[in-house]
């Protein structure tokens, strides 16, 4: 399948890297001049727990991406939620009729943005409990192991998303097609909710907040703000699931020695965060619905004042 990664930062690296060596056609789009050119010089380094890998993959910025590079017959959304618009506008050269969009970005409110480039029918939606980060330019590490869950949006997508989650199966992602993508949504969000903010505001990795007195109160209390809205939008979350799926991550077998992604894109990088797609959508939807969110109000704020002291761009 020739296959176009939306967003190769970390996570999208590591997907990227894994379809390649799966023997599928990988092109990389991405904004980031360095990580553009390390990749173009020295490959995409992918650093596994046991081994190392260099794959010579295409990449291109979004301004590059031209009708030669057409045919793509999936698209993997993994931008960060405030450059999926741009992202979609830049490639649209892409994107043919054909082309289905498999959207992968934490938070909320993705489905309105991708409508305007394809058809319902051309969408799929999903979450992943991999991780990925990056050491620096062109090298990602890439440690623990995952899932990716996928649905087709409209019930005419679903021929095409078997097909997706085949290619994803000899890729090893081990994905899962899902009844009620929504809902996964909705709990990868919560997830993300709890662990990016308050690891990012407490300069901490998932162990090491795990091992705090407050997190249970902290992570009750969040969960319940989002179960909250949730309900409010006709999603019903089971609030222990998701809170001893929250407590399942800080085992350090598993994703526990791991920084969030907020926490890298924020405190290493001094970019600016996806948090008004996830705590900052919940207390504006909470605002609608006449819901007060007082945990997530706050943490949304403390996240924008922490992007100023750092001078986040």
């Amino acid at each position: 399948m020739k296959i176009a990664i939306a967003g190769a930062g970390a996570m999208g690296s590591r997907i990227g890297l894994m379809l390649h060596q799966a023997g599928n056609e990988v092109i990389l789009i991405d904004r980031w001049a360095d990580h553009i050119n390390a990749i173009r010089e020295k490959g995409l380094i992918g650093e596994f727990e046991d081994h190392e890998v260099v794959a010579h993959l295409p990449i291109y910025s979004p301004e590059e991406i031209v009708e030669d590079h057409a045919n793509v017959e999936l698209v993997i959304a993994l931008t960060k939620s405030m450059q999926l618009e741009a992202m979609f506008q830049d490639i649209q050269p892409i994107i043919g009729e054909k082309t289905f969009v498999f959207c992968l970005l934490n938070g909320l409110g993705h489905e309105e943005t991708l409508a305007k480039f394809v058809p319902k029918e051309n969408i799929i939606f999903g979450t992943t409990t991999w991780t990925a980060g990056l050491a620096g330019p062109g090298h990602a590490k890439l440690v623990g192991s995952g899932s990716i869950e996928m649905e087709n949006l409209d019930p005419k997508g679903k021929a095409f998303t078997l097909k997706v989650l085949e290619v994803f199966q000899k890729a090893k992602l081990n994905p899962i097609y899902s009844n009620n993508v929504r809902y996964s949504i909705w709990k990868k969000a919560c997830i993300n909710g709890t662990l990016n903010g308050l690891c990012t505001i407490l300069d901490c990795n998932i162990a090491d907040f795990g091992s705090l007195s407050v997190a249970k109160n902290l992570i009750e209390a969040i969960v319940g703000e989002f179960a909250e809205v949730a309900k409010a939008e006709g999603i019903r979350l089971d609030q222990p699931q998701v809170i001893q799926a929250v407590e399942a991550t800080y085992d350090i077998k598993t994703q526990g020695l791991h920084f969030p992604s907020m926490y890298q894109d924020l405190i290493r990088n001094h970019r600016k965060t996806e948090i008004d797609y996830i705590n900052g959508a919940v207390w504006e939807k909470g605002k609608k619905h006449q819901i007060e969110t007082p945990y997530c109000s706050f943490l949304t704020q403390l996240i924008h004042g922490k992007e100023e002291l750092l001078n986040a761009k």
